[in-house]
């Protein structure tokens, strides 16, 4: 249970990011299916990225830390990888999408 609610925030945030960039810049959209397949993927990386980066993960465990614990769950770290997997979810959608519309015109 501890490793499995991480993962599903972080996929969940990161579809959301996807779909929020495919609604955001028509461009770059890759349709509902494909933003949150995209986004999801985006969110699991951009979550991992963010861990291996010196000073983020404990920068972030920071900011979220007053939203304390429930049931043993770290809410404060639950937030940290929802923001993380909304931001890589939103940023591979985008790079996914300039990919296509690039491939697209020619």
């Amino acid at each position: 249970m501890e490793v499995i609610v991480p993962l599903l925030v972080q996929l969940v945030a990161g579809g959301a990011g996807g779909n929020v960039i495919g609604q955001l810049v028509k461009s770059l959209n890759l349709g509902t299916a494909g933003n949150s397949i995209v986004g999801a993927i985006g969110g699991l990386i951009g979550t991992w990225l963010a861990s291996q980066i010196p000073g983020l993960d404990s920068l972030v465990g920071a900011a979220a830390g007053a939203a304390g614990t429930a049931g043993g769950i770290d809410l404060g770290a639950l937030a940290g990888q929802g923001v993380t997997g909304l931001a890589g979810g939103g940023v591979l959608t985008a790079i996914a999408g300039l990919i296509k519309s690039a491939m697209a015109k020619r």
